[in-house]
C-alpha cells in the first residue's frame, strides 16, 4: 500500500502474537529503495515481504539501505536471510549492535543475569527460571547478520527527493532509533510511538541508565517535529503526532500514580508492586500470565519504580539481597 508518493507500507505477519503484524516500510525512488524494518525470521515473513516488495516496483538488488529501528526479533529478525539477497546496507544503532550476541548467540550468561536481576527484585524462586528464560522461545525467529553501518544518531541517509536524519529515541529499547524527513514531514517513528498501545519500557539487566527518563525525555524531543505523517511499527499510519504524545505521557503519569497509591508505608519489591497493579490481561489474573508476560509486567513496573525514586518519590534499599521500595519520608516529594 503505497501511503504517500515513494513510501510503501508492508504488513509483514508476526506468528501466534496478538500484534497480528510489523509493519515494514519501502521507500522507493530511482536511486534505489530502503526498507524500514524486516520481520520475525519465518517463511512466512519472508514471502509476504518479497511479494509485497515485488508488488511496489522494487526487488532485493534495488535495496540501498534496510534501516533497523531496534534489535528486537520483529524487527531485526529477517536481516540474516536478506543480506544474501541484497546489496543494502544494513543501519542499526551502535547500542542495538552491542545486543545482538549475546541475546542471540552466546547468551547464557544473559540468561544468568537475568535470572540474579529478577532474583533480586522478587520474583519467587517457583518462577524466576521460567521468567529468565521466557524469551527463549523466540531465539528460532532471528537470522543473525553484522550490520555495516553503524550509527549514532544525527547521521542523514539519503536517497533522491528523500533526506533522512537518524534521531535516537531510547526507552523501548537503548539503541532505538526512528528515521525523520523533515521537507516531506515523515516520521519513521518504529516503536517508539505507536497510534493506539504504549510500547514496553522495562528496566532489566541491560538497562542503560534510567529506561523510562530516557523514554519520555525523546517523546518530548519529537514532540514538536512538523510531521504530517507518522509511520509507526504497529497500528495504522497517523497524523497527530504531538497528541499522541501527550496520551503516552499522561498513561505513563497515571501509571505512576497508581504505583504509589498501591504503595504503603512498608516496603516493596518490584514484583510484589506488578502483582498489585491493573494489567490489560483479558482477565487473566497476574498469577497465571505467561512466562514472558509476567516478566514485562515486572520489568515495565521496575523501570517506573526507579524514575519515581530518582525524582524523589520513594526510597531504594538492598536488604537480605533484595531490592526494596519504600515511599519517600521527604516532605514535599512525590
Amino acid at each position: 500500500m503505497e501511503i504517500t508518493q515513494g513510501v510503501h507500507q508492508i504488513k509483514v505477519p508476526i506468528p501466534d502474537n496478538p500484534l497480528g503484524f510489523i509493519n515494514a516500510y519501502l521507500v522507493k525512488t530511482r536511486e534505489g529503495s530502503l526498507l524500514v524494518d524486516t520481520g520475525w525470521n519465518t517463511d512466512e515473513a519472508f514471502d509476504t515481504l518479497e511479494q509485497q516488495i515485488h508488488a511496489a516496483g522494487s526487488g532485493w538488488q534495488d535495496l540501498r539501505y534496510i534501516v533497523i529501528t531496534h534489535a528486537h526479533p520483529d524487527h531485526y529478525g529477517l536481516v540474516g536471510r536478506l543480506v544474501k539477497l541484497t546489496p543494502a546496507k544494513l543501519v542499526i544503532h551502535a547500542i542495538e549492535r552491542s545486543f545482538v550476541e549475546p541475546r542471540y548467540l552466546n547468551y547464557d550468561p544473559l540468561l544468568d543475569e537475568m535470572a540474579e536481576w529478577l532474583r533480586i527484585n522478587g520474583v519467587p524462586e517457583r518462577v524466576c527460571s521460567t521468567l529468565s528464560r521466557a524469551s527463549m522461545a523466540v531465539l528460532g525467529m532471528v537470522a543473525v547478520a553484522a550490520p555495516n553501518q553503524i550509527v549514532h544518531g544525527g547521521e542523514h541517509l539519503c536517497l533522491e527527493g528523500f533526506d533522512f536524519e537518524i534521531l535516537w529515541t531510547p526507552g523501548h529499547s537503548a539503541g532505538h532509533i526512528c528515521l525523520y524527513e523533515r521537507e516531506r514531514r515523515l516520521l519513521f517513528s518504529g516503536d517508539h510511538v505507536l497510534p493506539k498501545i504504549t510500547p514496553n519500557v522495562s528496566m532489566h539487566s541491560q538497562s542503560i541508565g534510567n529506561p523510562l527518563a530516557d523514554y519520555l525525555s525523546a517523546l518530548h524531543k519529537v514532540s514538536n517535529l512538523p510531521v504530517d505523517f507518522v509511520f509507526p511499527a504497529h497500528g495504522e499510519v497517523f497524523t497527530d503526532l504531538h497528541g499522541r504524545i501527550e496520551e503516552i505521557i499522561q498513561h505513563h503519569d497515571e501509571r505512576q500514580a497508581e504505583i504509589l497509591s498501591v504503595m504503603t508505608g512498608d516496603p516493596h519489591t518490584a514484583f510484589q508492586v506488578a502483582e498489585s497493579i491493573r494489567w490489560s490481561t483479558g482477565g487473566i489474573p497476574f498469577a497465571k500470565l505467561p512466562p514472558i508476560q509476567m516478566r514485562m509486567a515486572v520489568t515495565e513496573t521496575l523501570a517506573h519504580l526507579e524514575l519515581l525514586s530518582a525524582k524523589g518519590g520513594l526510597e531504594k534499599s538492598f536488604i537480605n539481597g533484595l531490592v526494596w521500595y519504600t515511599p519517600a519520608t521527604v516532605p514535599g516529594a512525590r
